[in-house]
């Protein structure tokens, strides 16, 4: 039979079938609205999306053709549309209160493609439960073929390596695969304890937060793999200009029957799993009620792992500034002793206090800059006041700091004032420091208190400089000297800042650490470079 369509029926915007889903009806409706022509596309007169302004209606349309249905009376809603059968799909919401109200708004914060289909209005979703086991089964999937990988790593591509000793030395073995082979047996062993806790046949009721917990310090070996993968890729970069390093490699992807990808990928795998732990764990927790038994474990495992990823960032921040401290005591005249490099590897806190040192006692202006470990002394010089003497290190490791009150004191026999001592609890040596006024003397104190706390979470986790990274620092500060056609030891050092705030922004902040369940989390935001290197680096 065929059908006529009156003429004029074109000449008005097409609409959606009526049997549509609701979201559709909702995206057209969106779509043949008109734009505003003073904004951008897609935003209204004060920058709202256009949707926006049909929420209500379009919601109180999705209600009155979906029908709410209450489980067992539980807090969850069920969309169902009338006569649907539940369909399978890959990402829903699971909401305590209406399911309507969270979805349609994804859609007007444009996170989502309201055509997509994992947009769920109008249809049943998935209960918690099944959710859940979902999760579950992909995190024990993904740890199944990291394991692969690693193997691989370690038997397809180093343990052939160490066999051709004319090719590869132990310390480009070293960088180029670092600790790779204890990340593999910790994980061999956290794979084992996942097993264990995995429930084959209802998934949902596993309990794997428990093993996050258990294994929490082990995580920490991926901070020496990932502040070192920066080496590793430079080291292959120069084998890889050779032809016969790129088909050993080759060959021995093959020979391992390795899936087609370069070893740099291989290499990268530790970096991105470590990162991914979080958003698995975010991810399992979002799907897991709070009278499950796993909850309150897959929450600390979320702040243990989030910690772990932030403390490995910072870290790595951390060595990326190495090259400026290497340079900053180039440019200290007068040098002596080790480098700062072979204790230290963070400026904590730097500034300008009177001092008095016990065996002379004789007040002098200083600059002092706090490293982790060890604390340097300056001397301002008497004309260029933008030149440093190195007047020699307090070694941090052997003192401790005593705060004291107003007024006089016995052990120098002087009147005090926003002062406090440094203590040798060995020789019985003792420093007074003098600050201008009292909100730097604080701010002194609390950065002794953040030394102490850096020294110790590092020596927690092995935190330390390689020797190669030092040669590279070393190599910046000669790269860097011959560009600029002098020689640091004889040239004018950059001029030095005046003393900065541990507490502004940028800066490194102090603050005390926040304790819940035995879990330690960091929760001050990730920090910016520090404005005494940016003043540095702009010399």
């Amino acid at each position: 039979m065929t059908h006529r369509y009156p003429s004029q029926a074109t000449s008005h915007p097409s609409q959606p079938s009526p049997r549509a889903p609701p979201f559709k009806v909702l995206v057209e409706r969106c779509r043949s609205e008109p734009l505003s022509q003073s904004t951008p596309m897609g935003l209204d007169q004060v920058g709202g999306r256009m949707q926006h302004l049909l929420r209500r209606r379009a919601e109180n349309e999705l209600a009155s053709k979906t029908l709410k249905v209450r489980r067992n009376g539980g807090r969850r809603w069920n969309l169902l549309k009338p006569g649907a059968e539940k369909l399978q799909i890959s990402r829903l919401w699971v909401n305590q209160e209406d399911g309507v109200e969270e979805g349609t708004s994804e859609v007007q914060n444009g996170h989502l493609d309201p055509s997509a289909d994992c947009l769920c209005l109008g249809r049943t979703v998935q209960n918690r439960d099944q959710m859940r086991a979902n999760v579950i089964n992909e995190i024990m999937s993904t740890e199944r073929h990291y394991i692969k990988h690693l193997k691989d790593i370690c038997e397809g591509y180093l343990k052939q390596c160490r066999k051709r000793r004319d090719m590869f030395s132990d310390e480009q073995l070293k960088i180029i695969f670092g600790n790779i082979e204890d990340i593999y047996r910790f994980q061999m062993g956290f794979v084992r304890d996942l097993e264990k806790q995995y429930n084959n046949e209802d998934p949902h009721l596993s309990e794997i937060g428990p093993c996050f917990l258990e294994h929490q310090d082990g995580f920490w070996i991926y901070s020496e793999y990932c502040n070192n993968h920066l080496d590793a890729c430079m080291e292959l970069s120069k084998l890889m200009k050779d032809s016969r390093y790129q088909h050993f490699f080759e060959a021995c992807r093959l020979l391992q029957q390795m899936i087609d990808i370069a070893i740099d990928g291989f290499l990268l795998t530790p970096v991105q799993k470590i990162c991914k732990y979080p958003l698995q764990l975010a991810e399992l927790l979002k799907y897991t009620a709070q009278d499950h038994s796993d909850y309150r474990y897959v929450a600390a495992a979320l702040a243990v792992m989030r910690n772990v990823t932030l403390q490995i960032n910072e870290r790595k921040r951390r060595l990326e500034n190495i090259d400026k401290i290497a340079q900053w005591q180039a440019s200290v005249l007068d040098w002596e002793g080790d480098d700062i490099l072979d204790r230290s590897s963070e400026l904590i806190y730097t500034g300008e206090m009177s001092w008095i040192y016990q065996p002379y006692g004789r007040n002098q202006q200083r600059v002092f800059f706090l490293f982790d470990h060890q604390m340097v002394l300056c001397k301002k010089d008497l004309i260029r006041r933008d030149i440093l003497y190195y007047k020699g290190r307090i070694d941090m490791d052997k003192y401790e700091v005593v705060d004291i009150e107003d007024g006089r004191d016995d052990d120098f026999n002087v009147s005090m004032k926003n002062a406090f001592k440094l203590h040798n609890k060995e020789t019985e040596e003792m420093h007074l420091f003098f600050a201008k006024k009292l909100e730097e003397k604080l701010r002194w104190l609390r950065a002794f208190r953040e030394e102490r706390k850096m020294v110790k979470e590092d020596e927690k986790i092995g935190f330390e400089i390689s020797e190669n990274q030092k040669r590279q620092a070393a190599m910046t500060v000669k790269k860097v000297s011959k560009q600029k056609g002098v020689s640091y030891s004889k040239s004018v050092p950059p001029a030095y800042p005046p003393p900065q705030d541990p507490l502004n922004q940028g800066q490194y902040m102090v603050t005390d650490g926040i304790s819940q369940s035995q879990v330690f989390e960091f929760t001050e935001p990730r920090r910016s470079q520090a404005p005494f290197w940016q003043n540095f680096s702009r010399e």
